[in-house]
């Protein structure tokens, strides 16, 4: 658990820092529509790092259930949030790396669903 929130909390740094970049530095640098690209993807990491604060404080989990959520949620921010970051701010071509988004939208949406199945366990 201590390992976990720690890696939540520089998320957490990293989205604020990366918002702040994307405010600041790539305002002027980037098409309207790339920078709203840009945004969802801080925007999910931060949701993503509130959920992660919660799964690991929240007394009602098994150790098991916390890893397995904050695993998801740690992969989700890195897959979905990281494709858009490298496409959008670091140019890479969305072509070569169109499956990734997807698939770190698929793992918030796994988390998400362990997590309902774990509060209806309880």
């Amino acid at each position: 658990m201590k390992k976990n929130l720690s890696i939540t909390a520089i998320l957490g740094m990293l989205a604020i820092v990366l918002g702040a970049f994307g405010a600041h530095a790539l305002k002027e640098k980037l098409g309207a529509d790339a920078l709203l690209s840009y945004e969802t993807g801080v925007r999910y990491q931060m949701y993503h790092v509130f959920a992660l604060l919660f799964v690991n404080t929240y007394s009602g989990f098994s150790s098991k259930g916390r890893q397995t959520i904050s695993w998801l949620f740690f992969l989700g921010i890195l897959l979905f949030s990281g494709s858009i970051y490298a496409i959008t701010a670091g140019g890479i071509d969305p072509k070569l790396i169109w499956f990734i988004t997807p698939l770190g939208g698929l793992l918030f949406i796994i988390g998400w669903l362990i997590m309902f199945f774990n509060f209806l366990k309880k």
